[in-house]
């Protein structure tokens, strides 16, 4: 069946994460992308990645992961005929999504005023380090800046670790996220009214809004976040626990859970002991309660104990690494993987990360494989009205 954006036309103008993620979910949610590159280099992620020959035939592991389900065309964007051609794109877009420091479009003479004289009803996000305006606007922003000014770091890691920087690229990914919720949302607006919309993403707002409890801790209780390593600051025992064989997570927040616990690992005595009779009492003295457990847990593996806690309503799971959850039965059952047998440029099949939910109308998934630097070049211009001549014109001056 047709996605949920089908016939919703996307330019996607961004670079390297944040940007290419969001129009990574608007594609595999049916929505046209057409991914707008700098001719001859393209999008910087096409250079990064774990392997260096892929970085090489600018199809960098990066790059495959954020943009199957795309179209490729190259623009120059500095150039007068590049411009000319890029209006008339947009006058046949619905939404436009960059990532460029802020002023750059409206330098180029492409800002949401001049674009929107084009298209009236076109919904234009920049998605940025810090938002359009404030005192930061005008500074680089990478995601592990990010990390740092937001807070991120100064929770993550324990006493003798913090500040420590999360293992993936949360802020670009929250970016990109936010990113793609608030255009989705202008859409079904410009269904019912007609109007189109600037949307002003910033990455250090968005991760700050994604911390949750962290922020309303100190907003509402006054109490000033820590680093807890791998501890539950809301509950205990409900953290990271050593078993007889790997790591195992266990959540007892609730007293029954708590209980249930302690049965089943053959120390019912705990729920009686006064240092651990009550959720205060626990969380006070979290370790002390800690060691008890992880003793009573030596006597079986991560996974035996995950088994058994769970039949018992009690949650917890295996701390795994990414080669392990990617195989495991639940994510094969739930088939997030896709995977492209034939990519250009690229020797061997690719496998990429569908959307994070299932829609009972068929599950988005990217439709084509990441596609080559300006693959689709020629066959877009043509789709506007450019003939064969005018297209070699192009390439010649450098427009493309």
């Amino acid at each position: 069946m047709a996605g949920l954006l089908a016939a919703t036309r996307v330019l996607d103008l961004t670079n390297v994460l944040a940007g290419p993620f969001c129009c990574c979910q608007l594609a595999q949610l049916g929505a046209d992308v057409i991914k707008v590159e700098v001719p001859r280099s393209g999008d910087l992620a096409r250079q990064l990645g774990a392997d260096p020959e892929l970085n090489r035939r600018g199809m960098g592991a990066s790059f495959l992961a954020q943009n199957a389900g795309k179209r490729s065309l190259t623009l120059n964007l500095k150039s007068p005929k590049g411009r000319e051609a890029f209006s008339r794109l947009v006058a046949t877009a619905d939404v436009v999504v960059e990532n460029f420091r802020p002023g750059v479009m409206e330098r180029l003479g492409l800002g949401y005023a001049a674009l929107k004289a084009v298209k009236s009803d076109i919904v234009y996000c920049a998605i940025s380090g810090f938002g359009q305006d404030g005192p930061l606007r005008f500074n680089p922003a990478y995601d592990q800046i990010i990390q740092g000014l937001c807070g991120v770091m100064s929770v993550t890691g324990d006493a003798q670790s913090a500040p420590l920087r999360v293992g993936y690229p949360v802020a670009d990914t929250m970016g990109g996220m936010t990113a793609a919720f608030a255009i989705a949302a202008a859409l079904v607006r410009r269904e019912r009214t007609g109007e189109g919309e600037f949307i002003d993403v910033s990455m250090l707002e968005a991760s700050l809004v994604a911390m949750g409890w962290v922020v309303s801790n100190w907003l509402i209780a006054g109490v000033k976040p820590e680093p807890m390593g791998n501890e539950n600051m809301t509950a205990s025992p409900s953290g990271t626990f050593r078993t007889g064989k790997g790591l195992l997570n266990i959540a007892a927040n609730k007293q029954e859970q708590f209980e249930t616990l302690c049965r089943l690992i053959g120390r019912g005595e705990l729920t009686a002991d006064p240092r651990f009779a009550a959720r205060e009492d626990r969380k006070r003295r979290r370790f002390e309660l800690k060691a008890e457990i992880e003793q009573a847990l030596a006597v079986r593996s991560a996974q035996e104990w995950s088994a058994l806690l769970n039949k018992n309503d009690v949650p917890a799971g295996e701390v795994l690494d990414v080669p392990s959850v990617l195989e495991h039965p639940q994510v094969i059952a739930r088939g997030l993987l896709k995977t492209f047998d034939s990519v250009p440029d690229v020797d061997r099949p690719v496998r990429v990360v569908r959307s994070g939910f299932r829609l009972a109308s068929g599950d988005p998934e990217p439709a084509s494989p990441p596609p080559a630097l300006g693959a689709d070049t020629g066959d877009l211009l043509a789709e506007l009205g450019f003939s064969k001549r005018e297209i070699d014109e192009l390439a010649r001056d450098g427009a493309i």
